[in-house]
């Protein structure tokens, strides 16, 4: 199958299986707005800025830098070696996910009371704190498909994932609701390790049956090692980037709430606020984002597999159709959402301030979605560093709009600094990857 075939035929999979997804997602998010109420689901969305700090610690740069990896192996022709770095990756993420574990469930209360400044927090820690080894699981395995640009098993473990946490959420509160038991919002999280283990056991079943491996190949010490390395010395910059992100991510998760208060709003309002925002109108929002995501997975290994045959033509024509597309796509959503933002917050949502918040936020839609190919590419070429500076410098715009502006203009000047943001890294990675290509052809 010729590199453009495959990258269409694994952007539709992964595209149809993003949507159907984000659908269940979405009709997901609403159950919890209705069931916890608008601070509830602000409660939960304060924990996952650590889920998403310990998951990039954890799998985020390993997944990448063995996707790149297998990708190179299988352009080399050497199977076995493409193997042996998904067993090593294995080994690697499932240690450091178990280590994770036991630090998170340990200090669960100390990381509520002191960064999130809710003690509620903790005991939503605990529970979370077991996703972590079955998550690494799911994304070494993936990241290896992604690598070989099969994405079937992928887009299968994300279906079995979302429809497990959902399931599992709906019939532990209807067993409360026929029992008498009122179950808080920690169902929600408990839901996502329902999801994490079958979607884990899935992808092991598949790499170990029909298909797969058939058997683990066996790896010598010194093969371990010199893979281990390798891996390592890749994902150091993209585990750093996802860390250092996340990070400032959960300052600014964190300090909205407070920054919130000192406008003048109530603990309960400044959380209602933050459920709204990142419960309900950023998943709108990132909706149709589900093609851009699926077109930035692919894009990584057929991006390294073009730099390693040095056909710098293809590259740019790769990245001219791939940024005209998305900017296409972007300008589309943002008509629609400024139209029909109102109607969908209001019907959908019961909520006249999810509805505004959509609206504002649709002019960010042709760069919000442009930006995650870019990015792709980027960090297709090997220049991960970079992607890392982009990403803090967008950030970084974020968190001053955050301590800056909320203060005095509230949340709507947080709304103004995504847009910024967003901005930014369409003109970095722009104006860098027009450099790099000029440069390549010379």
């Amino acid at each position: 199958m010729s590199r453009k075939r495959a990258i269409i035929k694994g952007t539709f999979i992964l595209t149809i299986t993003g949507f159907a997804t984000r659908f269940m997602g979405f009709f997901y998010r609403i159950f919890l707005s209705h069931t916890f109420g608008e601070e509830g689901v602000g409660l939960y969305q304060l924990v996952f800025p650590i889920y998403a700090l310990c998951f990039s610690l954890t799998s985020a740069g390993i997944q990448l830098a063995l996707s790149r990896c297998v990708a190179r192996c299988m352009t080399q022709g050497k199977k076995k070696e493409a193997r042996e770095l998904l067993c090593t990756s294995l080994v690697l993420t499932v240690a450091v996910s178990c280590i994770v574990t036991v630090i998170l469930q340990k200090y669960s209360v100390f990381i509520a009371d002191t960064f999130l400044k809710d003690a509620r927090c903790a005991q939503l820690l605990v529970i979370l704190s077991y996703a972590f080894p079955f998550a690494s699981i799911h994304s070494c395995i993936c990241g290896y498909y992604f690598g070989l640009k099969q994405t079937g098993i992928p887009a299968t473990s994300q279906m079995i994932e979302q429809i497990a946490r959902i399931l599992s959420v709906y019939l532990i509160y209807i067993y409360g609701l026929r029992h008498g038991v009122r179950f808080g919002v920690s169902i929600a999280v408990a839901g996502l390790i329902a999801g994490e283990i079958l979607s884990s056991l899935f992808c092991l079943r598949s790499i170990l049956g029909k298909g797969g491996f058939g058997k683990w190949p066996r790896i010598r010490l010194s093969s371990c090692m010199k893979h281990g390395r390798e891996l390592i010395a890749l994902s150091i910059p993209l585990t750093a980037s996802r860390v250092l992100l996340n990070l400032l991510q959960s300052i600014e998760a964190i300090s909205i709430p407070l920054k919130l208060q000192t406008y003048g709003m109530s603990v309960a309002e400044a959380l209602s606020i933050y459920g709204v925002l990142t419960g309900m109108a950023l998943p709108c929002i990132l909706f149709p984002s589900a093609i851009t995501n699926s077109v930035s997975t692919m894009l990584l290994p057929a991006v390294a597999e073009i730099q390693a045959m040095e056909n710098h033509k293809e590259l740019s024509a790769l990245v001219k159709k791939v940024t005209y597309s998305c900017i296409f796509l972007g300008s589309i959503c943002c008509v629609l959402l400024l139209t029909f933002g109102n109607w969908i917050g209001t019907v959908l949502f019961h909520s006249s301030m999810a509805g505004g918040y959509i609206v504002t936020l649709s002019w960010m839609c042709p760069f919000l979605y442009t930006n995650n190919t870019l990015i792709s590419i980027v960090n297709g070429i090997g220049k991960t560093t970079l992607s890392f500076v982009i990403n803090s410098a967008s950030l970084s715009v974020r968190i001053a709009s955050v301590l800056l502006f909320i203060p005095v203009f509230g949340i709507q000047g947080y709304l103004w600094g995504m847009l910024a943001s967003q901005l930014c890294i369409f003109l970095f990675c722009l104006i860098y990857l027009n450099y790099y290509l000029k440069r390549e052809r010379e």
